[in-house]
């Protein structure tokens, strides 16, 4: 559904990663794992037509999406950021609802049909709740599932997520990686970048070690996510303990 290939992006004539290429199903997370500084979110935000591309193509069907409207690409691409500072007291309906605004033409207004999928983007993140509360009051956790919510509202394919898991206390990230599953089961495409090598083992189909802007591994979380590529990527030594029972490993790093 979903391709990049041989991607060169970056900010002007500065080049932060090259020859980046991969493709998403429908209904597939890919985990995107890599160091502060390697690339990770310029990546998202030349996918996401934010920034301009410097060499390559985007492909959505087989079709490149250069040339794409901002809005026709908002509409098959949601994005849920790491952090959002809102400066206005807008409800959590409110909120959710600016998420159709790609399906909105000029100077229109949102209506039931835009209402309905507010509605229902809501309760299946389970925010139903809080959806006359004050954006700015709720708690962390809550703005997160209230992101995704919006991302959810615009109809997209694909939801790229920055570090969505970011600044949470372990519960919160535990919820919002177990509403990645079941977006993804729902056959929206995700991908998202996170630090912790867990959560890939908790929620990916396959994981993408990024390193000074080029993939240095790409496949199942099993054979990408080793002690030798986690030290590679990150300059840690790190160790890797399959749990029996659980069908996936957890990731610990070995203190001198």
């Amino acid at each position: 559904m979903f391709g990049v290939e041989n991607l060169a992006f970056g900010y002007g004539a500065r080049r932060i990663g090259s020859g980046v290429t991969f493709t998403l199903a429908a209904g597939e997370v890919l985990c995107l794992l890599g160091p502060n500084g390697g690339g990770k979110t310029t990546l998202f935000k030349t996918l996401l037509g934010l920034l301009p591309k410097q060499a390559g193509r985007i492909l959505l069907d087989g079709a490149d999406v250069a040339g794409w409207s901002r809005a026709r690409l908002a509409r098959s691409l949601g994005y849920v950021p790491q952090a959002h500072g809102a400066l206005f007291p807008f409800s959590v309906r409110d909120v959710v609802l600016m998420g159709r605004a790609s399906r909105l033409g000029p100077f229109a207004g949102p209506g039931r049909v835009d209402r309905e999928h507010a509605e229902r983007a809501l309760a299946t993140l389970g925010v139903t709740h809080l959806a006359d509360r004050i954006y700015t009051e709720i708690s962390g956790g809550e703005r997160q599932m209230v992101l995704i919510a919006r991302a959810l509202a615009g109809e997209p394919r694909l939801l790229v997520m920055d570090e969505p898991t970011a600044s949470l206390d372990f519960g919160n990230q535990t919820r919002v990686l177990d509403q990645v599953r079941r977006l993804a089961r729902g056959g929206i495409s995700v991908i998202l970048s996170t630090h912790d090598p867990d959560h890939a083992f908790l929620c990916a189909d396959r994981v993408a070690l990024l390193h000074e802007g080029r993939l240095a591994a790409l496949g199942g979380p099993a054979e990408t996510i080793t002690p030798a590529s986690l030290e590679r990527l990150y300059g840690v030594a790190v160790a890797v303990v399959p749990l029996p029972g659980y069908g996936r490993s957890v990731c610990s790093p070995i203190l001198s």
